[in-house]
């Protein structure tokens, strides 16, 4: 099983989690007004992780 985004609803707003391919969550995301606006998040993470550096702080 490949890592997938979960959007679920928390209360009356929506949130997302990333889960590794062992179900182990990874990231979550903020809450959203909307499902959509989660979709977004989702996406945006997307674009971000792909050309993301570790930094050491």
């Amino acid at each position: 099983m490949a890592a997938k985004f979960e959007v679920y609803k928390s209360g009356d707003q929506y949130r997302f989690r990333l889960k590794a391919s062992n179900g182990e969550i990874v990231a979550s995301g903020e809450a959203y007004k909307t499902k959509a606006g989660a979709h977004e998040g989702c996406e945006a993470v997307k674009r971000a992780a792909a050309a993301a550096t570790i930094e050491d702080v």
